[in-house]
């Protein structure tokens, strides 16, 4: 077991324990068709995320990430895969209680962190469901569009990357 001491703009003074290996060991009902460096590297979150949290993750993580520039407010819309932005702000996942408190930045934090292989069984149930609970959108896709048609609905197959599903291959 490792631990992780995170120190960024949003936590100061967390850590956590690895209890699995990287990318291993899920629960049996969560399988997500994108790590979170495909995430990354295809263009999420208008490249607004993880730019201040980087030594928490594996560093090829970032190779080839859409990032928004660090010094600079905002996100870029057109870092994302679709061009578009599908992202609500912060404050609205806060208010809707979306947010766990240790992992403030959100869903796509705690996928991150489950990823490299921290284990916390209620928050990881409550997760795993909110996702898939969002196959929602897979089913609109589907129904709406015809196959592969990337420019159909491409708000909605853009919020389906931020949640690790392959919205490219509908």
């Amino acid at each position: 077991m490792k631990k992780v001491l995170v120190r960024d703009k949003m936590q100061k003074k967390y850590s956590y324990i690895i209890s699995e290996p990287v990318g291993k060991n899920f629960a049996k009902d969560f399988k997500p068709e994108l790590t979170p460096k495909e995430m990354l590297e295809l263009g999420v979150f208008g490249g607004r995320y993880m730019r201040d949290c980087r030594k928490e993750f594996p560093k090829n993580w970032f190779t080839k990430a859409k990032l928004h520039p660090e010094k600079t407010v905002g996100h870029s819309p057109e870092l994302n895969y679709f061009k578009v932005d599908a992202s609500q702000p912060l404050k609205v996942w806060k208010e809707k209680g979306w947010i766990y408190k240790e992992d403030p930045r959100g869903w796509f934090q705690w996928y991150c962190r489950y990823y490299i292989g921290r284990r916390i069984p209620e928050e990881d149930k409550k997760q795993i469901s909110r996702w898939k609970a969002y196959t929602r959108h897979l089913g609109a896709v589907k129904n709406n569009c015809k196959r592969k048609d990337l420019d159909c609905r491409p708000k909605q197959r853009q919020s389906l990357l931020h949640w690790a599903y392959d919205s490219r291959k509908i």
